[in-house]
């Protein structure tokens, strides 16, 4: 069997090109920079998003904690709670997947 050279025929395609990369900008390639798609939320969602907003759903004492115990090389994993938190979550996707 021949192998052809169609690697280097197709080499200079620039399939998936990152604009970023090859140094064309949105201008020139004809890209409008004025965004088109609106999103608009349901009424249900816009409930939803006012009563969450200021409850926080986690401690951010707790979160400056171990960013702080992180920088300072303090932080330590404890792997049995982490294991024993992963075999709980695999049982309740077991028994939810059977009922």
């Amino acid at each position: 069997m021949k192998i052809d050279d169609s690697i280097k025929k197709t080499a200079s395609l620039s399939i998936g090109a990152n604009p970023a990369r090859s140094g064309k900008t949105a201008e020139k390639q004809g890209v409008d920079k004025t965004p088109s798609d609106n999103v608009t939320l349901s009424p249900k969602a816009q409930a939803l998003a006012s009563q969450s907003t200021g409850t926080g759903v986690f401690d951010a004492n707790k979160v400056n904690e171990i960013k702080a115990a992180i920088a300072n090389g303090q932080f330590k994993v404890d792997a049995g709670r982490v294991a024993a938190g992963l075999i709980d979550s695999v049982k309740d996707l077991v028994s939810a997947q059977k009922g």
